[in-house]
């Protein structure tokens, strides 16, 4: 049996706390059987040492464009021996440097000399990752077709909690061997321009679950998440919109520069659109809202008891179709999960709720997931979203929304 060719990266690091993850990333490369070269920047030793890396890599690592490998050539010959570049983490700095083509270094020097593909983990505290200046510079490197994994939400080493957290190495371990492995992975590059993109732009996102009562201790709901629906807010903010995200219960925090509106049931989250719903321009509906609710819910906790327990539903209000209603309606995104046939349902909901986008994908993929897979239905057909994290996702569903939203508008 022919044996595939080992695959060569180079590992950049640069100096954040979550250079710690690098360590780990390194481990689960090579435990793939992938060859990789650390490259550290100076701030970056300061977080984790090369001898560190040099143990778990068994090479050299290399933190001085004026050492004497490859003849001081080292940016050259290692980016052109490389299938790819990871800097992990890449701090606001780094991701700075990239996006204005500065090279005074030699990890820096090596990200503009060279020919392969470029992977980039942000991690920042979340007020630098929400920063306009920081937006700008992810929107560059997007536009020049560098892969952007992540960052999270989560705690931060500085004890605030918001995005900006990179991404675990495992997460990161898998995105760069679907790379390698020539899976789908890249984003859709922003234009040159795209930093703020949706300026004045005033987007309403529904997200989560809804609950609905059925006594004082007892309810219906579903296994949504609030992931994707969150994602697409994140996203939205980088691109310069106003956004409001009402959402149902969740675990989650809400994005940094968002409006949140929390709401419980299906009833309560009808009224927070209604009261919304004219004043903005593009509604994207990702909320998995109960269809139905009990008739009679009790005030008081129903008692068990051996008899079968009868609950009568009756239907909740339609969101999506209220809004895709109104005599100047907002641009509809709407949001299908389904179990099975998916292209037949879908296209079936987009057209009887009337709504120029909708956005299918498998519940079962997706429910709880930090992963998944769209296919996008619009007049034009079908479009498929591979499958990668939900925030990739969400980037390149924006863009989607972006120009479906000019075009009708024009």
């Amino acid at each position: 049996m022919k044996q595939e060719p080992i695959k060569r990266i180079v590992l950049g690091i640069t100096g954040g706390i979550a250079a710690y993850k690098a360590a780990e990333l390194l481990r689960l490369l090579m435990k793939q059987g992938v060859e990789v070269q650390v490259a550290m920047t100076e701030a970056a030793c300061h977080f984790i040492t090369p001898t560190t890396m040099q143990a778990l890599s068994g090479k050299p690592v290399l933190t001085t464009q004026w050492d004497n490998t490859a003849n001081g050539m080292a940016h050259i010959s290692l980016s052109r021996s490389a299938d790819a570049i990871v800097i992990a983490p890449a701090t606001a700095d780094f991701i700075a440097k990239l996006a204005h083509g500065l090279a005074d270094d030699l990890l820096s020097s090596m990200c503009l000399a060279r020919l392969c593909p470029l992977l980039v983990a942000p991690a920042m505290n979340r007020e630098m990752w929400q920063n306009a200046a920081t937006r700008r510079n992810i929107a560059q490197l997007l536009a020049d077709g560098v892969r952007v994994l992540g960052p999270d939400c989560g705690v931060q080493a500085c004890g605030e909690e918001g995005m900006g957290r990179m991404r675990e190495a495992e997460d990161l371990a898998r995105d760069v061997l679907a790379l390698l492995r020539n899976a789908p992975l890249s984003p859709t590059p922003l234009p040159a321009s795209g930093a703020r993109e949706l300026n004045n732009v005033k987007i309403l996102i529904t997200a989560g679950p809804t609950y609905e009562a059925i006594d004082a201790v007892r309810g219906i709901t579903n296994r949504s998440s609030g992931k994707m629906g969150y994602a697409i807010a994140q996203a939205a903010l980088e691109q310069g919109a106003e956004v409001t995200l009402v959402s149902g219960p969740t675990a989650l925090a809400k994005p940094q520069g968002a409006q949140g509106v929390d709401v419980t049931s299906a009833a309560q989250m009808f009224e927070a659109v209604k009261q919304r719903a004219d004043d903005c321009d593009i509604f994207i509906g990702v909320a998995a809202v109960a269809d139905y609710r009990v008739a009679q819910p009790s005030e008081q906790k129903i008692k068990k008891s051996a008899a079968p327990l009868t609950l009568e539903l009756v239907p909740n209000p339609d969101i999506l179709a209220y809004v895709a209603a109104l005599p100047d309606p907002p641009f509809c995104v709407g949001f299908a999960a389904e179990s099975e046939n998916l292209a037949k349902y879908a296209e079936q909901k987009r057209c009887v709720k009337n709504v120029p986008l909708l956005v299918g994908n498998l519940a079962q993929q997706a429910i709880g997931s930090d992963e998944n897979e769209l296919v996008l239905f619009d007049d034009s057909g079908s479009h498929v979203l591979p499958r990668a994290d939900k925030l990739t996702l969400a980037r390149l569903l924006m863009q989607h929304i972006k120009q479906r939203y000019e075009g009708a508008s024009q």
